[in-house]
């Protein structure tokens, strides 16, 4: 049985503690960070909750969409795994540094629902300069009129990379809605060649000081001609122009990605780890 631990939700009084947390680890902290330095602590502008372990948040973690372990020893982390059963589960991942999601899932496996995936190796890559390749110069910002023909790679890339389609449900409004936002924030990448997206990628979280980027995608057709590379190279460039580190995770077995990031100067850091339902 878990022991309660004290954990707690934070609100906005705890605003530059957390800031202050997730600073000492702005990598593999950006998802939240992003979302905390516009929205601070209230959950229902943040559109989640952080939880806290101890006086000098020891632990922390957020709840939300995913759940995203960000700091803790093994007992902080059990506190956060009581909390998370107490609520049940409302996320479609836990994910984060492999050391910190893989014991928490330890302690929920047999109170959630069972994982449709536990990927545990996923490298967690940055770049803190420019790209060492040339970047393609025909990648750019999606504008919001293209976003129809956007959307059916954004699409087939999610259904790759995750295993469901992220239309179902709802036919697709929610998904489509959340691409919506990227395209018009200036944040969802692509290349055209008429009507036709041959690569594409988004940057999904941007912090003060980092950039993650996200659904890397090259159209099957145009597989092994190096677009997958100086496409992202290329939003690398974007963010290394406005100040930001560049960052991404891959799984472990995407030994062809994880050498085309290496080939644009991206070095490990550490490793992340998702469970997908």
């Amino acid at each position: 049985m878990l022991r309660v631990a004290g954990a707690r939700l934070l609100d906005d009084r705890d605003r530059a503690g957390v800031r202050a947390a997730l600073d000492s680890d702005p990598v593999a902290a950006c998802m939240v960070a992003a979302r905390v330095e516009i929205a601070g602590l209230d959950p229902w502008r943040l559109g989640g909750e952080v939880w806290a372990v101890g006086s000098r948040l020891d632990g922390l973690c957020f709840s939300g969409a995913n759940l995203v372990p960000l700091r803790g020893d093994r007992q902080a982390l059990r506190s956060f795994a009581e909390r998370a059963r107490r609520h049940g589960r409302g996320c479609s991942s836990v994910v984060g540094r492999a050391e910190l999601v893989l014991p928490l899932w330890e302690d929920l496996s047999g109170h959630w629902t069972p994982a449709r995936e536990v990927r545990s190796d996923q490298p967690l890559m940055v770049l803190a300069g420019p790209p060492a390749v040339v970047p393609d110069p025909f990648v750019r910002p999606v504008r919001p009129a293209e976003l129809d023909r956007y959307l059916p790679a954004a699409v087939a890339m999610f259904t790759e990379e995750v295993g469901v389609d992220p239309r179902a449900g709802d036919g697709g409004a929610g998904y489509r809605s959340r691409v919506a936002e990227l395209v018009a924030a200036g944040r969802a990448f692509a290349r055209f060649e008429g009507d036709e997206v041959v690569f594409k990628a988004e940057i999904g979280a941007l912090s003060s000081q980092v950039g993650q980027i996200q659904g890397v995608w090259v159209n099957p057709v145009w597989r092994g001609h190096g677009l997958g590379t100086a496409g992202t190279a290329a939003v690398a460039e974007r963010l290394a122009a406005i100040g930001r580190i560049s960052s991404l995770y891959v799984n472990g077995f995407n030994h062809v990605a994880r050498s085309a990031y290496k080939r644009i100067g991206f070095t490990q850091v550490g490793s992340f780890a998702t469970v997908l339902f």
